[in-house]
């Protein structure tokens, strides 16, 4: 084995030694169930503007989590201090605490039955991203920048192009005898050009390519020319009359959507009654072709683990399928609330109770192109950003601000902006009338273009 290999090794070894030891203190100390979380990584970002560079940061962190329970008190300490006396403070304090805390009957960490983690490599880890040297991630930012102002004269400023690559090492132990570890790593390029017309009117927007190894970014030059040409077709936005038609949703603006769902879905919302699903588990909530699903598993993926926040294998839930509501997303907290299994979706910081958190989260695609979707709509609105938040996840009302394209005769007609979308959760689910085959992840989170009937558009 290679020396710097050999030292990451021992260093990787040394963390899960540490983890587990951790855990062992805390039940020598009094603690009836523990678990310890590691954390460490790197990260370097930097944006350029007009070629000059704006920011540049290089940092590196490493911390430590202790959560113990005695009976049904929990309490957790975190610290970036790993001196002994630094540990020494972190687990005390955690053990004192969890003598004065309230009961709670459903605290716990999960049973030993639920716990372990996926075998083999789910390719999350590259070191290439960290393999060009410093001038050379300047110079990712400079060129996606520099292809968008060269791409069009009416390109006239920018807010920048920046380039980001991040490295992260999770291990976590328990006093059930579990003990895991994974790498990630992921880097990014974007552009934000702004365009301006003769009559000096000016418009922004972006454009990025992320992955998890730099041999699977796009070219900044690609970045820089779809981040111009989705700027430019934003000039001379106005504003439309009132009215109600389809509504498309070019696949980033759809997430949130998506997100909506899975907000609706959180074990967290449900069991409190926060969410327009709660109780709905078995029912119709969406249109007949919607499957919605969550799978940590996916090689590569950027919401894929070896197991969750609490140490349970992550695996594919069916969330909506065919329109019908079959699972929640549940940690093991929320599902001992609601009678129900966890889902493996434990996501978790250094302190506190884990919450919930998608693996990879999809709408799963149709088969028609965008194009041909755009096509079939004699007068209709395109989205391609939304402003501000408008959803209430009780009631399912919704009205948010909005820009993108008016559709006129099946084609992108003009700019508009200063409008806003209005419906309600539960109907819009159930009116996608169509779902887009341009399903592509740039997040855990991804849907490819809908189109929802029946919201109405509210302009002059």
């Amino acid at each position: 084995m290679p020396s710097t290999q050999l030292e990451n090794h021992k260093l990787h070894t040394g963390l899960k030694d540490l983890a587990e030891e951790i855990v062992s203190r805390a039940i020598s100390g009094g603690a009836t169930a523990a678990e310890c979380v590691i954390r460490e990584g790197d990260e370097f970002s930097t944006l350029v503007r007009l070629g000059q560079v704006e920011t540049l940061k290089e940092s590196g962190s490493k911390s430590i989590g202790v959560r113990v329970f005695n009976g049904k008190r929990a309490a957790s300490t975190y610290s970036s201090d790993f001196s002994p006396a630094g540990l020494d403070r972190m687990l005390n304090s955690a053990l004192e605490l969890s003598k004065i805390t309230s009961e709670d009957p459903h605290a716990g960490i999960p049973e030993p039955s639920q716990l372990g983690a996926i075998s083999g490599d789910l390719d999350l880890y590259s070191s290439d991203v960290y393999s060009l040297p410093g001038e050379e991630r300047i110079s990712y930012a400079r060129r996606a920048e520099k292809a968008a102002l060269d791409y069009d004269l009416r390109i006239k400023n920018s807010e920048g192009g920046s380039f980001d690559a991040a490295t992260g090492h999770k291990v976590l132990a328990n006093s059930h005898g579990f003990v895991g570890e994974f790498r990630r790593s992921y880097c990014s390029v974007a552009a934000i050009p702004i365009a301006q017309n003769e009559k000096g009117a000016m418009q922004r927007d972006y454009w990025f390519s992320v992955a998890r190894s730099l041999s699977r970014l796009e070219s900044p030059e690609e970045v820089g020319k779809i981040a111009a040409q989705r700027t430019l077709r934003r000039l001379g936005a106005r504003s439309v009359k009132t009215a109600k038609v389809p509504v498309i949703f070019d696949p980033l603006v759809a997430n949130s959507i998506l997100e909506h769902i899975f907000e609706g879905v959180n074990g967290d919302s449900v069991y409190r009654g926060a969410s327009f699903l709660a109780g709905k588990l078995g029912e119709r909530v969406a249109a007949s072709q919607v499957n919605v699903i969550d799978d940590g598993t996916i090689p590569g993926g950027f919401g894929s683990s070896p197991f969750d926040g609490e140490g349970v294998p992550t695996r594919r839930t069916v969330v909506i399928e065919k329109g019908v509501l079959k699972s929640y997303l549940l940690n093991t907290y929320t599902a001992r609330k609601l009678g129900l299994q966890t889902t493996g979706n434990a996501a978790r910081g250094l302190a506190g109770s884990p919450g919930i958190g998608p693996g990879n989260y999809f709408l799963q695609a149709g088969t028609k192109s965008p194009a041909e979707i755009i096509a079939a709509i004699p007068d209709g609105l395109y989205v391609t950003e939304f402003l501000g938040h408008g959803a209430n996840l009780v009631t399912g009302d919704y009205s948010r601000g909005a820009s993108g394209m008016w559709i006129s005769g099946g084609e992108l007609a003009f700019p508009v902006e200063e409008i806003t979308v209005a419906g309600n959760l539960k109907d819009m689910f159930l009116n996608i009338t169509e779902i887009g085959n341009d399903l592509e992840f740039r997040g855990s989170v991804a849907c490819p273009t809908i189109r929802i009937d029946g919201l109405t558009v509210g302009g002059q």
